[in-house]
């Protein structure tokens, strides 16, 4: 492992034992265990010695394996003991792991109670400015990975007596400032402060000229560590080009990336380049690393916290000019969600979306689920078998992951509560209603994929956005005429062009009025293209902040009153 892995207590006691599963017990340093009182305890298995085993869990076949149980109320000094019959990832059962030689690790993801203003007491893991990150999450301890050779019957002993550190805040430059406000509406509903913020990149010419304001554009995205894709310098002439995106399929990404942002600077202070404010907004909460800005039984009124509180703020501080014809909409996969979600939800409050590979935004098409016909997630059954929806797929079509593997993998990490702070989750604290528990409604049975009707009903009334957009056209349409445009590969890895397609059938049949926007697609795209079909993807989706400017252009043209300077995009106020 890395040399500066310090050496951790780890006892291995092998030999025979009348019992099959292991004896596993874990100690805590009392520096660690005062504050502790409730979390999941996760037990980790890798064969990688490269990397830490809390960092090897994924959908790819290459994943570690991970053992998690819950456990409340803990006292400081006391062991825990792992259950041996703990639900693990991808084998479900410890006893089942084969005999032999693992890199392993204990870790403990920490909740906290919040008492919320809806009666409910529910347990959660932060966020600690990390974005909802439960491996990277600062106050989670763990146990320095050591190598073992696993016995039936052993008896195993693990010391955690390492902690993540604290984040440090960013510091604001001339051009990107950093805005964190407490939400008044989200404090209310969590029964604690919570706050929100915002990254903020400001035009050129911001502090000269005084009476200038500006329109607004919202980049929306998972969570920023700061305001991405904008630098000062020239790329580092130290970083080589050897370094490779299994991703992409290429070499020296990394520059490739700094000259990037390199290039939008000299752009975004040219003469003739258009002025605007363009923001990336922090809400990462208990359950994600952000809210898919809306309102949320379970994760509470977000959009109303991001629309009337925070950008008004902003626009307030630094000169936005405040009005619906003003703010456009940005973003891809849960960015592209989010932007044509808000532009549904807030039609008069945003001139217009631009949603690129959007989660899934008819639910007919929930990736490869039709939520409301099949009765089960995970697979399709006949009388003699039953055939594995797919999860992820390359452009080729090729299949790497099941949808129950992907469930099973969050199930592993958070358990029955929607807690793992991963994709569909956060998908189902977002669209459920509150369970009798507090906790979010289960969609499906996370275990065995069996779809609950009542529960896809209410999803389809409030967050099904090609459903909401039909039953309501003959109000909303008006105010969305001209607004709505959508992007996605035909190829997408987790088939989100399906629901694409069917969102398309219904907006070009739309009448009094029209649409009047655009959907698009790039042949043989995976996740997320987002609508130039003369570049690839890995240059593209660095492009967010200038691709979709002349459309923009186009539509303040069409929108704006007199007073507003097409020529710099600015309105002059005294």
């Amino acid at each position: 492992m890395r040399h500066f892995y310090v050496i951790l207590t780890f006892l291995i006691l092998l030999g025979s034992c009348t019992s099959p599963s292991n004896n596993i017990q874990v100690s805590i340093a009392p520096s660690l265990s005062e504050e502790l009182s409730d979390g999941r305890l996760l037990l980790i298995f890798s064969k990688d010695e490269s990397t830490e085993p809390r960092f090897g869990v994924s959908d790819n076949v290459s994943t570690a394996q991970v053992f998690g149980m819950d456990f409340e109320n803990y006292t400081p000094g006391e062991k825990l003991s792992f259950e041996p019959k703990s639900f693990g990832y991808p084998i479900e059962s410890l006893d089942s792991l084969p005999d032999g030689d693992y890199w392993v690790q204990a870790y403990i993801i920490k909740y906290e109670t919040f008492n919320r203003s809806d009666g409910h007491s529910v347990k959660l893991a932060m966020d600690q400015g990390e974005g909802r990150q439960w491996a990277r999450t600062p106050g989670n301890i763990f146990s320095t990975p050591i190598k073992i050779n696993l016995k039936k019957g052993g008896k195993i002993e693990f010391s955690i007596d390492q902690i993540i550190p604290p984040i440090e805040e960013k510091a604001d430059t001339k051009y990107i400032k950093h805005i964190k406000i407490k939400s008044e509406l989200l404090s209310k509903f969590w029964g604690r402060d919570m706050y929100i913020g915002a990254h903020v990149l400001l035009p050129e010419g911001f502090e000269e000229n005084k009476n200038d304001h500006y329109p607004l554009m919202v980049f929306h995205g998972h969570f920023p560590n700061d305001f991405g894709g904008f630098r000062t310098i020239p790329p580092d002439p130290e970083l080589g080009e050897d370094d490779y995106s299994a991703r992409f399929g290429i070499y020296g990404y990394a520059k490739m990336e700094q000259q990037e942002a390199y290039d939008f600077y000299q752009k975004w202070i040219s003469p003739d380049f258009k002025r605007f404010i363009a923001i990336e907004i922090q809400h990462a909460n208990p359950f994600y690393d952000d809210s898919y800005a809306v309102n949320s039984e379970n994760i509470g009124p977000y959009g109303d916290a991001i629309t009337y509180e925070l950008i008004p703020h902003i626009e307030k501080e630094f000169r936005g000019i405040g009005e619906g014809w003003a703010r456009f909409l940005y973003g891809g996969s849960t960015g592209g969600w989010e932007a044509l979600a808000v532009q549904v939800k807030y039609p008069d409050e945003y001139n217009g979306c631009f949603a690129a590979c959007p989660d899934p935004i008819d639910f007919r098409a929930f990736t490869s689920v039709d939520i409301y016909s099949d009765e089960n997630a995970y697979s399709q059954e006949g009388e003699f078998r039953k055939t594995l929806r797919p999860g992820h797929r390359n452009y080729l079509g090729h299949i790497d992951a099941m949808l129950k593997d992907m469930n099973h993998r969050e199930l592993a990490i958070g358990g029955t509560k929607t807690r793992s702070g991963e994709q569909f989750d956060i998908w189902q604290a977002v669209y459920s209603p509150v369970g009798d528990d507090g906790y979010p409604k289960p969609i499906w049975d996370k275990y065995s994929g069996e779809i609950d009707p009542e529960v896809a009903a209410y999803w389809k009334e409030n967050y099904d956005l090609r459903y909401i957009m039909e039953r309501d056209w003959a109000t909303l349409g008006p105010k969305l005429e001209g607004k709505v445009n959508i992007y996605c590969g035909d190829m997408d890895n987790y088939y989100l062009n399906n629901a694409v397609y069917l969102t398309e059938e219904f907006l070009e049949q739309t009448q009094n009025p029209y649409y009047n926007g655009e959907v698009a697609y790039g042949d043989r795209a995976e996740h997320c293209w987002n609508g130039d079909p003369t570049l690839p993807n890995y240059i593209t989706r660095l492009r967010y902040n200038t691709m979709y400017l002349d459309k923009i252009e186009d539509r303040l043209k069409e929108t704006a009153p007199n007073n507003f300077n097409q020529q710099n995009w600015t309105l002059t106020k005294n």
